[in-house]
């Protein structure tokens, strides 16, 4: 089965940088869709960011649009998230998430709308200071 290693994360001073990555193995079909998602202490997990690799399509979410981007390295099976601009609220515990067999075209989701992810990483702390 699809199997996900996240790392990167660690303690950053707020206006720093990180950049996490997700390595990737074991798809069976060239469509699938890698998704970003946090947990926080106290709230509900929400993606934040997902690329198609049916279709090459991205998705951020409202609050780290402009200051996050993925990207994927297929050579090396792997997709990034480059977090600039940290804030102390974007502190929490980030999963990259997987999902294939079907079509996965981003634009076409409903909004709001989220895949429901069949594997996941084991997560890696973030932590901004303020």
């Amino acid at each position: 089965e699809v199997q996900l290693v996240e790392s990167g994360g660690g303690l950053v001073q707020a206006g720093g940088s990180l950049r996490l990555s997700c390595v990737a193995s074991g798809f069976t079909s060239d469509d699938h869709a890698i998704g970003w998602f946090r947990q926080a202490p106290g709230r509900v997990r929400e993606e934040i960011s997902c690329i198609s690799f049916s279709d090459g399509s991205r998705y951020y979410a409202d609050d780290v649009k402009g200051r996050f981007t993925i990207s994927s390295d297929d050579a090396k099976n792997t997709v990034y998230l480059e977090m600039n601009s940290l804030l102390p609220e974007d502190t929490a515990i980030y999963y990259c998430a997987a999902i294939e067999g079907n079509y996965y075209s981003i634009a076409a989701r409903p909004p709001g709308n989220v895949y429901d992810y069949d594997y996941w990483g084991q997560g890696t702390q973030v932590t901004v200071s303020s």
